[in-house]
């Protein structure tokens, strides 16, 4: 199913003139360093394709005959059409082993292209620059540092006068599309080619041996993959022969999943996860849903900034508007494993069930904020509230998976959410606005789920909420304000003392608490502030004899939202 609707956004975009993706046998390419050369072969300039993005430069894409899958100890071996990295085209850097023998196999590559293509102009002058010991003369220009500071730097050639490298002129286009369909050994060195009913069309072809790999979170690994003789194996099958999938598929769905990972509004990563989103048609959802996980990107020159800005805006404003559409949506999550790329999640739904849960989703986080709190909560957001000084990397492994799965199915959010929202307010002293929407969130999916309503938590302050947790929440909140107004500029409050225990095992910080709230009471001179402050937690107090020795997590949670919402209501202004 996952590889069907892959191949089917592939076709898709194919079908459009203008979506830009590579047709079959080639692919979309960065190429940071282009070999500028003439027709002679001689060496003109090493020409950076580089352009600033926020906080990174990037190479311009190229469309170029498609890499393949080089793996083992002779990965050096392979190497592709006419571009490749530093490595094969110059040996460098120097210290790597293999850099060597990889310029070797370059040099090789070369000479045995067929008569045909070395009769090109753009092919002969690259033949050329080799034999005029161009590699000396590249190295002397001043740009030859900066390459060799990018890790497996990618290059190519390009002749002086014309636009394109030598990769896109159309005699090498041709000749990458005559080897398409080509049945042969070239690419298979382990045996010969092998035809077959593709699992994913249902139509026979020749199989792919290997699949094409695909860049995730700072790795490239397959989608599908079988390490030859590892026990996989079976019927005397190897690799990917144990899935047949015809070479054409495997292209498709290959395209089609890089496409998505390189998209800024159909890709989203969280944590050690990253997903993709797309529907069987073009719908709005497929472009708007990133922005129920991420802010909107900033350097994306196509975007009309100010319409993104607004339809962000109207998602965690509520004004949202989901479709009525029946198209199917689909949701892929991924992270990277030790040999293949590992699937997370695969959700599938039409565009308004999806649409409606991220609405709930959104929904349930919304909670009572000051006036210069930004009340979006991208799920990016949410989750760097919970990990140690607020570094993405510092997230806890699968929570990011496994909290979108939770959303996308409508389901309580993972017990483990909750854990790293109370575990970061203990160490930081602080109920932060996003922890609590967190575990206001957490608290009324999993009522919703059992259907307790009366356990509902409300956005702003309940005062009819007799939850022992909540109630004990808003006490220590009402006996911190006293302790502010009675000690004005105060560094330390109770908070910073006492905030772990009262939460966890109240029965041991509140009968000093009380105590002490006496002493502060009495240092206030306005006595009308006085007896509203002890109107207050007689309120709050009211049916309570006893602290409890120890609240349960979901308690601890409660007590957080008491916590914040009687805090957010001390500063809130009132009217009559």
């Amino acid at each position: 199913m996952i590889l069907q609707a892959l191949k089917e956004y592939y076709d898709r975009k194919a079908a459009d003139p203008d979506s830009g993706i590579a047709p079959e046998g080639f692919e979309r390419k960065e190429i940071p360093f282009v070999i500028v050369i003439k027709s002679n072969g001689d060496f003109v300039q090493l020409e950076d394709t580089r352009e600033q993005r926020c906080r990174r430069r990037v190479g311009k894409i190229f469309v170029v005959p498609r890499s393949r899958t080089r793996t083992g100890s002779k990965s050096y071996e392979t190497t592709f059409l006419l571009w490749d990295h530093i490595g094969y085209l110059f040996g460098e850097p120097a210290e790597k082993e293999k850099a060597p023998l990889q310029h070797a196999t370059w040099l090789k590559s070369l000479e045995s292209l067929p008569e045909s293509l070395r009769e090109d102009v753009g092919v002969a002058a690259v033949l050329n620059f080799y034999k005029r010991h161009g590699i000396e003369a590249v190295k002397k220009s001043e740009l030859w540092p900066e390459s060799l500071k990018l890790p497996s730097c990618n290059m190519t050639f390009r002749l002086e006068g014309e636009s394109m490298p030598v990769p896109c002129s159309p005699a090498v286009q041709e000749y990458q599309k005559s080897l398409i369909h080509a049945a042969t050994t070239d690419d298979e060195k382990d045996g010969p080619a092998v035809s077959g009913i593709c699992m994913v069309t249902g139509v026979k072809g020749e199989i792919a041996r290997t699949h094409g790999r695909t860049p995730i979170n700072k790795d490239t690994k397959s989608l599908v993959a079988f390490q030859k003789n590892s026990g996989y194996d079976s019927y005397g099958k190897e690799q990917c022969f144990n899935a047949p999938i015809s070479k054409s598929a495997e292209f498709a769905y290959t395209t089609g999943l890089n496409t998505l990972l390189k998209s800024q509004n159909q890709r989203i990563k969280v944590g050690d996860a990253t997903a993709v989103f797309w529907s069987a048609k073009k719908t709005a959802l497929e472009k708007e849903a990133f922005l129920f996980f991420s802010e909107p990107y900033t350097d994306n020159p196509e975007s009309n900034t100010e319409a993104v800005r607004s339809l962000y805006n109207s998602i965690w404003n509520g004004s949202y508007a989901v479709a009525e559409d029946s198209t199917q949506f689909y949701v892929l999550g991924l992270s990277p494993n030790s040999a293949r790329i590992s699937v997370r999640f695969w959700q599938v739904g039409t565009v308004k069930e999806m649409g409606l849960r991220l609405i709930q989703h959104t929904k349930d986080l919304s909670m009572t904020h000051g006036p210069n709190t930004n009340p979006a909560l991208p799920l990016r957001r949410l989750l760097k509230s919970t990990a140690v000084q607020q570094d993405p990397d510092n997230i806890p492994p699968n929570l990011a998976g496994e909290t979108m799965r939770a959303i996308l199915e409508g389901l309580p959010y993972p017990q483990t959410l909750l854990q790293a929202a109370i575990r970061r307010n203990k160490a930081e002293k602080e109920v932060s606005y996003e922890r609590a929407a967190i575990t206001k969130a957490f608290l009324n999916r999993v009522s919703r789920f059992n259907n307790n309503k009366e356990e509902v938590i409300q956005v702003s302050l309940d005062p009819n909420n007799n939850n022992i947790g909540y109630r004990l929440g808003r006490l220590f909140a009402t006996l911190e304000k006293i302790q502010q107004e009675a000690n004005p500029g105060i560094n330390a409050t109770i908070r910073d003392k006492f905030y772990g225990a009262a939460s966890g095992t109240p029965v041991t910080v509140f009968g000093n608490l009380m105590r002490l709230k006496n002493h502060h009471l009495a240092k206030l001179e306005n006595q009308g502030r006085q007896v509203n402050l002890e109107r207050l937690i007689g309120q709050i107090m009211d049916g309570i004899t006893d602290f409890p020795a120890h609240l349960p997590l979901e308690d601890q949670g409660r007590f957080a939202i008491g916590y914040y919402h009687q805090m957010q209501d001390f500063y809130t202004k009132k009217t009559e």
